[in-house]
């Protein structure tokens, strides 16, 4: 079992070391046609190799620069068969954040939750790669209040760290009936940057494919760089459709994704980082893409 994990690991990185090094030749060439289109000057880096770069541009088919390759091959059978997700929470959890990893485990499909106990990230991490789980969610708190999000896919991840505020859970929502357990449609609102469309491949596959009948839908909105969760129900009366929140509601912010697991810790290559403290963080939009110029 180790061998095997150790030599789907080096699978992993190798293809995802070769798919990086076509993605910076992609670019190079697509920044060697810019400068050849409109006239400019070659850029000082690539002189050297702008005749090879031509070369390979004369053979290139139509469109082939914009062919990008997940590097994260992780989610390339996702659909064949349903995600088995995993809810946990830190030690010694508050009643509050119990009842929360209940309602999380409503919210999405097929969860199911694990009591923490005293055991360790590593042993964790491991149980339920023997199990067969696809994604682990552990929640973090504050005296009490969530805050916390880490979503890891396995076996070789990538992990998602999410700041999660506003969490209202089910019975303060109010007038509701029964928690409905259907595979809900999901709607990914203004997550349209690359960074955007990544947070929201790793959300999307929490949930199973759904069927066409279903009543129940999962919005992840983007506002501002914060997404909001919201969990919906609804029905037809002739030509109206009334809409049901049901809970539970909360709102997540990523602010690290790491390409290996939850036990590599500091270990892991980071893709993405948030940097709060420099001075255009306030100007900045990382989920969604620029509106175009006029």
């Amino acid at each position: 079992m180790l061998r095997r994990q150790a030599r789907e690991r080096r699978e992993y990185l190798q293809r995802r070391a070769q798919e990086e090094r076509l993605r910076r030749q992609r670019d190079k060439k697509e920044r060697l046609r810019r400068a050849l289109d409109e006239n400019r000057l070659l850029p000082t880096e690539l002189r050297r190799e702008a005749l090879e770069l031509q070369k390979e541009l004369e053979f290139d088919a139509p469109g082939a620069g914009e062919a990008s390759g997940n590097h994260d091959d992780e989610y390339r059978w996702a659909g064949l068969e349903p995600p088995k997700v995993m809810v946990t929470t830190s030690r010694d959890p508050s009643v509050r954040l119990r009842i929360f990893a209940k309602e999380l485990c409503l919210l999405i499909p097929g969860a199911r939750r694990m009591n923490r106990g005293h055991a360790e990230l590593g042993a964790l991490v491991a149980a339920c790669r023997g199990a067969g789980v696809t994604d682990l969610v552990l929640l973090h708190e504050t005296r009490g209040r969530p805050d916390g999000l880490c979503l890891c896919h396995l076996p070789h991840g990538p992990t998602a760290h999410f700041t999660l505020s506003g969490a209202v859970l089910r019975q303060e929502v109010g007038g509701l009936g029964g928690a409905p357990l259907a595979a809900p449609h999901l709607l990914l609102l203004r997550l349209d940057s690359a960074l955007g469309r990544r947070v929201g491949t790793i959300l999307k596959h929490l949930f199973p494919v759904p069927r066409p009948d279903t009543r129940r839908v999962v919005t992840f909105a983007n506002e501002d760089d914060v997404i909001l969760v919201r969990n919906h129900v609804y029905r037809r009366r002739g030509r109206k459709v009334e809409l049901e929140e049901v809970g539970p509601r909360f709102q997540l912010r990523p602010y690290l994704i790491r390409l290996g697991t939850l036990d590599q810790g500091d270990a892991a290559d980071v893709e993405w980082r948030w940097h709060p403290y420099t001075a255009t963080a306030h100007k900045r939009h990382l989920l969604a893409a620029p509106p175009p110029a006029p």
